[in-house]
Order: structure tokens, then sequence, then C-alpha cells
């Protein structure tokens, strides 16, 4: 009997790119996956791949390097944030076509947040684009998906890894993936995150923005942390909390980790080795599972 899987994808950025290496290897020890819940980047990814176009996916992924990194952002001066991200996903639909989420040949959900009810929301039916537009709309950064007088933004905001959201059959095997976990980054020579990259990304913008806020709360202490850098420390620790608890309550059977410290969030230049570290922090895990039976 085939290994049946229900996988579920964690949020993460450009780490979320490693979720295609966990596929690739999952299929290849022999597991079937049968439903798919992400957030995030890990909806994109998880969404792709039920629409049948991971290889498309990947080998444009593959493709890109810096520049065409920064040529597929559209900014935006708005208040929600300096990324639109209509250009990208528009540019992913020349080679995936839209789907209803319903009419895909394996069950998939993605995660938002409504920020006016204040609570998640989870896709389970309609445009699958749609979706993955809400679920990946990260706070001051990309810019809320507006739907019939809400507001979305990412998923990882209530529910970084939805595990009590995927469909799960009887003798599934719950497999999540976590690519933002606390755990060190193996690989000696990585350079920490590039935080310029993201400045040079937005053409100047995000100094416009941090002088809007720097000017709304002054800080003269030389010592500080930084706006930015603070608010990005403190959503990792919010969002590992929030994704230990999540899995205290719904414990996998197998839990792939990838280190946050893998890249930077928006180092989607980096496919080829994030899928590679996909792949190696899954064959670790089903080494583990192998061992301790």
């Amino acid at each position: 009997m085939k290994k049946t899987v229900a996988l579920v994808l964690g949020s993460g950025g450009a780490r979320g790119i490693a979720h295609i290496g966990v596929i690739r290897e999952l299929i290849r020890h022999g597991y079937d996956i049968s439903s798919i819940s992400g957030s995030s980047m890990g909806a994109l990814v998880g969404g792709v791949y039920a629409s049948g176009k991971l290889d498309e996916f990947e080998a444009w992924l593959c493709s890109l390097d810096k520049m065409a990194v920064f040529n597929l952002v559209d900014f935006t001066l708005s208040v929600h944030g300096i990324i639109k991200a209509d250009r990208v996903l528009k540019e992913i639909q020349k080679f995936i076509p839209d789907h209803n989420i319903e009419e895909l040949p394996i069950k998939y959900t993605a995660v938002a947040t409504d920020v006016k009810q204040q609570k998640e929301m989870v896709f389970t039916e309609g445009s699958l684009f749609e979706a993955i537009r809400a679920s990946i709309s990260i706070p001051l950064v990309i810019t809320p998906l507006k739907k019939n007088d809400t507001l979305f933004v990412d998923g990882g905001v209530l529910n970084p890894i939805p595990v009590n959201r995927v469909f799960r059959k009887r003798n599934d095997r719950l497999v999540a993936v976590d690519v933002s976990a606390h755990i060190p980054y193996k690989k000696s020579t990585a350079k920490g995150v590039d935080s310029g990259y993201l400045e040079r990304l937005t053409n100047g913008k995000l100094s416009i923005f941090k002088s809007k806020i720097t000017s709304m709360f002054p800080d003269n202490k030389k010592e500080s942390i930084g706006y930015f850098k603070l608010i990005s420390e403190s959503t990792s620790i919010m969002l590992a909390q929030i994704t230990k608890l999540t899995l205290d309550l719904n414990p996998p059977d197998i839990l792939i980790q990838v280190s946050r410290g893998a890249c930077g969030t928006f180092d989607f230049y980096k496919a080829e080795e994030l899928i590679e570290l996909g792949k190696k922090a899954t064959v670790e895990s089903l080494q583990k599972i192998g061992k301790s039976r």
C-alpha cells in the first residue's frame, strides 16, 4: 500500500522555496501527497503543486537572479505596504493558469488573516490565486488583499504552520514543514541576512518609510537595535512561539525543519540552494523516523 501524506507547508518568505525540495524528496521516498495546507509561501508552493505545475514553477524560480527579482517587484508608497506583488503573480500566471480550489486534483487549503474581523480565514474553494494572494500579504511589506470590504494579510500572522487546517484521511501521515525553525544553520560558509538587499530591492522606498517611522518614534540611543530589525526579530519570536504551540496541540508524524538562518526573507534568487536544503532536511527527518522504529 502506498504511503499517503497530509502535507503542511509553513510560512517563511524565500525560505519557503525549500518546500519544493521537501515535496521532491517525499515523492522520491514513495510518499503520495493526498492533501496540502499552506500559509504564506507555503500556500503558494502548495497551490502550484496541487495544480500540477511544480516543474515549471521550479524552473522559473531557478532562473531568477538578483536583477530578475528586482524587476518583478512592483513598488508602491501605500501606508499598507511597499510591494503590491501583482507583477510576480501575473508572471506566474503565464505558465500556471488559475483554478478553482475545489477543482484541484488534491485537497488544498490556504490560510490568511482577516484583519477587520481579527480572525483566521481558511480558503477551501474559489480562486486559487486569490487565496494565494491573500496568504502572502506580509504586513508592512506586501499590500493586503481587499475583497468585499475585507482586508486579508499573511496567514502566518495567526497560523504560520496550519497543521489543524489540512484535510486528513484515516491512514494519512501528517507531515509538517517549518522553514523558520530556530535551529542552528549548519552551513559554515553561510552569509547572514543581507539587510541591505531589501533596501536596494525597493529602490530606496524602504528608507522613506523608515524615516517616517523614525520621525514618529525618535530614538536617541546609538545602541538601539533599529526599528525594522526590532520588528523582524519580534515577529520571528512571536511566530516561533505560535508554531510551537500549534505543533504541541497537533503533533505531526514527521516534522521537517529548515533553519531561519538559511537566508533572508527576500532572497528569492537563492532558489537552487534552498531546494537542495529542503531535500536534505527531508532526508534527515525520514532517517530519524526510520531509526526510531
